[in-house]
């Protein structure tokens, strides 16, 4: 295990104190599950936009195109006010 000195806001402090009171376990825990959350957020955007680079969206649509052309299941209809947004030229 790593030590970490870091100073944070009373407030988050006291929430901190809190939830580990409430949860029954230490506050460190409390700390911990906070960081290695947040840190798997900011990495789980970093691979979408790592994925997204590599999109190709000619092959996007064929895809789509092949879909059999049925309505959706109820609830997934779009708004009644939808607008469809253009979609950029392949570059």
């Amino acid at each position: 295990m790593t030590t970490i000195e870091a100073k944070i806001p009373d407030y988050l402090a006291r929430q901190a104190l809190a939830a580990a009171e409430r949860e029954k376990i230490p506050v460190d825990q409390i700390i911990a599950l906070a960081l290695s959350a947040q840190l798997a957020a900011w990495r789980g955007s970093d691979d979408m936009a790592t994925r997204a680079k590599r999109a190709n969206l000619d092959e996007f649509a064929n895809i789509l195109a092949s879909a059999p052309k049925v309505p959706p299941v109820p609830g997934d209809e779009l708004p009644e006010n939808y607008q469809r947004i253009p979609r950029k030229a392949s570059q």
